[in-house]
């Protein structure tokens, strides 16, 4: 179900970077920023992945989102994509280029690219023919005006635990982050998240990203639960830096997950040998619908012999989001009140919906460990208006 609603005209956000100027040519933008579209012919949609890049793994994300694309055009029903692929070798200037190529060609819209600083450039360059573009991008600095971020969000994913941790009775959170970008912007993103639920902030401990710097700070965690009677940890570390030591460290301490509920603000299923530890069994953490996924991995599968790439299905989400618009019939299909209406669409992980700001909303289920496996013990929702949201 799609309905559409109105919202104001979004602005372009952020400065012009220093690279090469180009030639656009005209294309015709109709009010709410967005080319017209006839919907009655195939739509020409522009996918921008970092093939040609040099950096490890990119070949084969490259290849995974272009074969997510493909899966998805071919869910569409009554609606045709004419899909354009374009190489961006993962560089800033190559990917502006490139962009600008696609809507000489007749793009009505973006998909990716992957990175950030990519995607600034292709907003910038194609923001006066009015085209949006649809990046694969969760860095959320980047998002607005006629830039959108697929990728999750930390403010999405702390809005959904902090909301499923004060209907369980949390009230005291105790923020614990690394000081470092990541760190920051989490630890943010859990402060805002807190501040919109019945749960009081108990403050925050900070560490220095390095093996000491967690080894330090376990004793002042320790102490801040005590002194603020913390009731939940909120942990902006994940599995690849400081979450293992974490885990191990602060029960030993004394913080015992029986006593104090840990939370943390990244995959704690990623990898699985991450189960496996002591400290997060009990442990708290946000996903995509697991039995959606599974459905995706093993349709993958079967079409490419192979498995996703674990941001692969951004793609999928991004056709499906613009064949849903498209199959309204309407001229400004993709324009800016067009892509956020508040319905949302359905996606290979479950529901999202993008929002003015150009970040979006995803349904999370919330999950612990038990015995070392992954328990759903909250489900997504299925629509928008349900638990997190």
């Amino acid at each position: 179900m799609i309905a559409f609603i109105t919202s104001a005209h979004k602005f372009l956000k952020g400065a012009m970077l220093g690279l090469a100027t180009l030639t656009l040519a005209a294309c015709e933008p109709t009010v709410g920023g967005g080319p017209s579209v006839d919907t009655t012919k195939p739509v020409a949609v522009a996918l921008l992945v970092p093939k040609g890049s040099s950096k490890s793994g990119d070949a084969l994300l490259a290849q995974s989102l272009e074969n997510s694309a493909r899966l998805a055009i071919n869910d569409l029903d009554g609606v045709k994509v004419d899909l354009r692929v374009y190489a961006t070798a993962g560089d800033a200037a190559t990917a502006q280029a490139a962009a600008v190529q696609a809507v000489n060609d007749g793009a009505k819209i973006i998909l990716g690219p992957v990175y950030a600083e990519a995607a600034n450039a292709v907003g910038v360059a194609v923001a006066p023919s009015g085209v949006n573009v649809l990046s694969f991008s969760n860095n959320t600095t980047i998002a607005g005006g006629n830039v959108f971020v697929l990728g999750p969000t930390f403010q999405n994913t702390a809005n959904r635990l902090a909301s499923f941790a004060a209907s369980q009775g949390k009230g005291r959170i105790l923020v614990v982050n690394a000081q470092n970008l990541s760190g920051q912007l989490g630890k943010q993103a859990i402060d805002s998240a807190i501040s919109h639920t019945s749960a009081s902030n108990a403050g925050n401990v900070s560490y220095e990203f390095s093996q000491s710097g967690v080894v330090n700070a376990v004793s002042r965690v320790r102490d801040k639960v005590e002194l603020e009677g913390a009731d939940t940890i909120f942990l902006t570390a994940d599995t690849s830096g400081a979450l293992p030591l974490f885990s191990q460290m602060l029960p030993e301490a004394g913080v015992r997950p029986e006593n104090v509920q840990y939370v943390g603000l990244t995959r704690w299923d990623i990898p699985s040998q991450t189960l496996s530890l002591p400290g997060v069994q009990g442990g708290w953490f946000a996903l995509p619908s697991p039995g959606l996924t599974s459905q995706y991995r093993a349709r993958y599968q079967s079409a490419y012999g192979g498995q996703p790439h674990p941001i692969g299905g951004l793609a999928y989400d991004g056709i499906a989001a613009i064949g849903a618009l498209v199959k309204a019939g309407k001229s400004n299909a993709l324009t800016g009140p067009a892509l956020t209406q508040g319905a949302g669409f359905q996606g290979v992980n479950g529901i999202f919906r993008l929002r003015a700001d150009g970040t979006n909303e995803r349904g999370l289920a919330v999950a612990t460990v038990q015995d070392r496996q992954v328990v759903v013990i909250d489900p997504a929702p299925r629509r928008f208006g349900g638990a997190g949201f």
